[in-house]
C-alpha cells in the first residue's frame, strides 16, 4: 500500500472522533462493525514496543526492539442498550464467563484522517484480540459502567473502509 494523506484540512488538528474502534459483533465472513466506546472521554491505544538500550564494548549505543503489543482502555464505558458491542461483551464476560471468546475477538481500528474521506480511508483489521472487562458496576444514584480493556492481537490485515449510513465496510489491501 503507497504512503497515504491525511484528508483533513491543512493546519488543522485532526479531531478525535476521526479515530475509531470496532468489534465485530456479527459472523467472521460477514462482520457487523460496532463501535466501541461509547461515552468513553479519552481513550488512545497505547504502543509498547519493549526497547531495550545497550552500550557495548566500544561505547555504542545500540536499541533493539520487537513489533509493538497494542492495548487500549475505554472507561467509563457506562452501559447502554443500544450499544452492540457492550451487549456482545456483557453477554460474552457476565452472562456466559466464557474467557476463551474474550481472548478471541475479532477488531478493526479505523483511521478516518487517513486516505480518501469516507470512501477509503486506512483500516486495520486484527483476528484474535483480548477484549476484557475489568470491573462491572459504579457510584450509588449513577451509572453502571463496565470499562474494557483490548489487547489487539492475531493476525493484523491492513486495507481501507468505507462507512456509508453507519455501516463499516472493510477491504483488505488486494482484494477485489
Amino acid at each position: 500500500m503507497p504512503d497515504m494523506d491525511f484528508n483533513t484540512t491543512a493546519g488543522q488538528t485532526v479531531a478525535r472522533e476521526m479515530l475509531i474502534a470496532y468489534l465485530n459483533t456479527g459472523e467472521s465472513g460477514t462482520p457487523t462493525w460496532s463501535p466501541i466506546g461509547k461515552r468513553v472521554e479519552d481513550s488512545s491505544i497505547e504502543f509498547d514496543w519493549q526497547t531495550e538500550t545497550k552500550v557495548d564494548i566500544f561505547g555504542d549505543t545500540y536499541t533493539t526492539g520487537k513489533k509493538a503489543t497494542r492495548t487500549q482502555t475505554f472507561e467509563p464505558c457506562e452501559l447502554d442498550g443500544a450499544d452492540a458491542a457492550q451487549q456482545k461483551i456483557w453477554n460474552l464476560a457476565i452472562k456466559d464467563n466464557n474467557v476463551q471468546a474474550l481472548l478471541n475477538q475479532d477488531m478493526l481500528i479505523v483511521h478516518l484522517y487517513a486516505g480518501t474521506e469516507n470512501t477509503a480511508v486506512f483500516a486495520e483489521r486484527y483476528s484474535a484480540c483480548s477484549v476484557l472487562p475489568s470491573s462491572l458496576g459504579g457510584e450509588g444514584g449513577g451509572s453502571v459502567g463496565m470499562p474494557i480493556d483490548v489487547t489487539y492481537g492475531g493476525t493484523r490485515t491492513t486495507g481501507t473502509a468505507s462507512i456509508s449510513n453507519g455501516t463499516v465496510t472493510f477491504k483488505a489491501d488486494g482484494e477485489e
